[in-house]
């Protein structure tokens, strides 16, 4: 499990637009919405990044980046970039499983073609929304064993606001006994 205020994993990954991203060099005031995500077989998936790429101008506007990650091939990942218009938000691609279990996100084995007719992978990684301060800390994370019921953005920008008005610390930190 990832704590609060404790260094999260390193993150290095090729891009649709971009180069690589990497996590231990990304330049934001005040941090990185990183969005794990099924993959393009997933339509709820779908709608979820199509919030996060409105929203992006928004988080931009607080100095945070976004970026979308998956562990999708290139192709696929476009096919998923392309279905939501994505113009503002940043996509990754080829995260290796072992890499999404150090987030601690759920793999989960295929179950062949979804609604939608795409075949799963063999293995993906489950959803994970995180927000990792410019020092690689984790301010805040939810991760998720089903692609139903994510945290919604328009909410995460309002915490946001708030949290830069009262200068408000991540939570959860506490590791002693209970």
């Amino acid at each position: 499990m990832l704590m609060p205020r404790q260094k999260t994993p390193g993150l290095s990954v090729e891009t649709l637009s971009s180069g690589t991203f990497d996590l231990g060099t990304e330049k934001t005031e005040r941090g990185t919405v990183i969005c794990f995500y099924r993959g393009l077989h997933c339509p709820i998936c779908a709608n979820y990044l199509t919030e996060l790429e409105k929203r992006t101008p928004e988080f931009a506007e607080r100095g945070v980046g976004t970026i979308a990650i998956s562990t999708d091939t290139q192709d696929r990942a476009q096919g998923m970039a392309d279905k939501i218009g994505a113009k503002a938000l940043r996509f990754g691609y080829g995260m290796s499983l072992a890499k999404a279990r150090e987030w601690g996100l759920y793999i989960s084995t295929s179950r062949g073609t979804t609604s939608i007719g795409l075949e799963e992978p063999a293995l993906f990684a489950e959803p994970g929304l995180f927000m990792v301060t410019p020092e690689q800390t984790l301010y805040y994370g939810s991760v998720q064993t089903m692609p139903f019921v994510r945290p919604h953005f328009s909410e995460l920008v309002s915490a946001l606001d708030f949290a830069i008005s009262k200068n408000y610390p991540a939570r959860g930190e506490y590791t002693g006994p209970v």
